[in-house]
């Protein structure tokens, strides 16, 4: 017997019923219509397309471009009893061949994959012989040069339109406008297209914007007020350590998160935090994508966002459960001139692409006109070195190669090794001292890195070969005579991603052949960042309405809880004890209705300032029940 969608919803997420327009979404899916479903973060995208895909027969397949969202879904699930599955990265032919036997016979529910895999014509054929009932597509902004996150990879998922042409889609999105909108319909080849919208508007979510010169003050005065569970964003890894050290030294319980964890921290990290051991969790915004806890009651942020859409997606994530909430920015005019920097850095010009994008042919001597199948070891600093390149536009230029499909490359360059002295100070001043070949290197090794004999350190090889002025194979090799010597312990990252080219050396022309969008991408990027700039430094318009006019929402009401509208109450509120005393004079008698019929303000807000100045001793209330100034 088919289960309703009800049923399922209470079977696997316990709850009874829909929110707002969960219900309509789910029927419209289930009456197989292309739909568009822009519901704000925390609006239970998930359940949108989860729950047709279990009332129906067959597989759903959900097209995501994060592989760790990827896998949180799964995972997610996985723990629900229902059966789902991605494709591993670097799975052969005949692994993915038996995958999809394993999804065709044995009840899969869902499968996760990426725009990126759709193109192989292996995984095309094996989804045609899937019984599919539902084609979801997540985070679909990214398929428009106007969203935030532009994947031009998310341009060929209409290949799917192709091979299942009777299946209906979802595109689901939390951050849109409407060219964006209208680009996720016209790219997808939607038909007849449902778009379920629901406002952006979070009555319960207080946007407070403080420019400040001391955040790490006001940081710790927030949090001996608020006991919430919080979210804290920062713009580096490292800075996630030192600030979530900075609050336990308070006596506040954190813990920190970023990329360059290992899997079992992470985990660590976001358990503790999901079980409140450590309430306070200091991040970067790879923490975020899909998680699921209504009780965060904060997120503060300590650096600026790049986009006004990445803003409301981190501060979307307090109040889901609907009780008072606040999203708090902390900003320096430092901070405006340092994000205007970063951005500029990390714009390049189209020359720059073309230089970065030849050198990496240069790099491993691939001749014009050919195509290389083989995997190369690539170090980014040493090729940064090498070539004198600036580290931040030449990570913007590779990711851009990545995102137009010139080359495939793995983030593992981001990796650390880490380091810690086991021997006493004595006993590696006295092998100092007599090897007199790695007297400076020892020196600069505990120079550059404090704490070293406490704890295992993250180090740079590349840095400490600049500092040492040697070269990074060189400190290699006196690490691990140091560990031979049984000093300390080093643990070697493999700081070589993997690359692949994966079109023939052209040079310019590949460029070329993108330039135009390029382009509009980059200069949609500046434009992003200049809107948010002028969003921070925007105090006379409500928060709530500024963020709801940048999406083309209009809202007549201001929210009355974004620190905009505070301002504006406390001014009134300070004006109304003087504007009683300027109507008072010289010689009127008035009551306190009369009073608030002449101020046009709320009787309530009236009558506090009247006791208040009653008790002043500036008014006088007579025998005819009327104020009057006290003469």
């Amino acid at each position: 017997m088919m289960l309703s969608p009800e049923n399922i919803l209470k079977k696997y997420w316990g709850f009874t019923s829909f929110r707002a327009p969960q219900k309509e979404i789910i029927s419209a899916v289930l009456n197989n219509k292309d739909t568009i479903a822009l519901l704000p973060t925390g609006g239970g995208k998930s359940i949108c397309f989860q729950v047709p895909a279990l009332v129906k027969e067959g597989v759903c397949i959900v097209v995501s471009p994060l592989i760790a969202l990827m896998q949180d879904q799964v995972e997610n699930l996985k723990q629900k009893n229902i059966k789902a599955i991605t494709i591993p990265t670097g799975s052969q032919q005949d692994e993915i061949v038996t995958l999809f036997d394993k999804i065709k016979f044995g009840k899969v529910k869902f499968l996760y994959i990426s725009p990126e895999r759709l193109q192989s014509s292996l995984i095309q054929q094996k989804i045609k012989e899937l019984n599919v009932n539902l084609v979801a597509i997540d985070e679909a902004h990214c398929i428009s040069e106007w969203g935030h996150d532009f994947r031009p990879s998310y341009r060929n998922i209409k290949v799917l339109k192709e091979i299942l042409p009777e299946v209906g889609f979802i595109a689901l999105t939390a951050t849109a406008n409407k060219k964006v909108l209208l680009d996720i319909e016209t790219n997808l080849e939607l038909n007849n297209t449902l778009l379920f919208k629901k406002s952006f508007f979070r009555e319960n979510l207080a946007y407070q914007v403080f420019k400040i010169e001391d955040k790490l003050e006001r940081l710790t005065s927030i949090f001996r007020k608020t006991k919430t569970p919080a979210i804290v964003y920062v713009n580096s890894r490292k800075k996630t350590e030192e600030i979530s050290n900075f609050l336990n030294a308070k006596n506040f319980k954190s813990t920190f998160y970023h990329a360059g964890l290992t899997v079992i921290d992470k985990e660590k990290a976001f358990n503790n935090w999901m079980l409140e051991k450590t309430p306070i969790i200091v991040a970067t915004n790879a923490f975020g994508m899909g998680i699921d806890k209504p009780n965060v009651g904060l997120v503060i942020h300590l650096n600026l966002p790049n986009s006004l859409e990445n803003y409301v997606q981190e501060t979307g994530r307090a109040g889901r459960n609907e009780k008072k909430s606040f999203g708090v920015l902390l900003y320096s005019e430092h901070d405006i001139y340092l994000h205007q920097k970063q951005i500029e850095n990390s714009i390049p010009s189209i020359l720059e692409i073309k230089e970065v994008h030849k050198k990496l042919y240069q790099q491993f001597r691939i001749a014009l006109g050919e195509i290389s199948e083989e995997v190369y070891a690539f170090n980014f600093y040493e090729f940064c070195k090498k070539y004198n390149l600036q580290v931040l536009k030449t990570d913007a230029i590779l990711k851009l190669l990545v995102n137009y499909g010139i080359i495939e490359l793995n983030s593992s360059f981001n990796k650390k090794s880490t380091l810690k002295v086991t021997a006493s100070h004595y006993s590696i001043l006295n092998f100092s001292n007599n090897n007199n070949s790695l007297k400076n290197f020892i020196n600069v090794l505990l120079r550059t890195y404090g704490g070293l004999f406490e704890d295992e350190i993250k180090i740079n090889e590349f840095f400490i070969a600049k500092k040492a002025g040697i070269t990074s194979n060189k400190v290699i090799q006196n690490l691990e005579l140091l560990e031979q010597q049984q000093l300390l312990v080093y643990n070697q990252s493999n700081e070589n991603a993997a690359l692949n080219f994966l079109m023939p050396r052209e040079d310019d022309k590949t460029i070329n052949r993108y330039s135009k969008e390029i382009k509009q991408f980059l200069f949609l990027k500046e434009e992003k960042a200049k809107n948010f700039i002028a969003f921070i430094k925007n105090n006379k318009v409500c928060r709530s309405k500024q963020l709801l006019a940048y999406f083309d929402e209009i809202k007549q009401e201001n929210c009355g809880i974004c620190d905009v509208c505070l301002a504006i109450k406390k001014k009134q509120t300070k004006n109304l004890s003087e504007d009683i005393i300027e109507l008072l004079n010289p010689n009127k008698q008035l009551s306190s209705k009369e009073i608030t019929n002449f101020l046009n303000a709320k009787e309530k807000d009236i009558l506090i300032h009247l006791q208040t100045l009653l008790a002043e001793d500036k008014l006088i209330l007579n025998n005819l029940n009327k104020f009057q100034l006290k003469i």
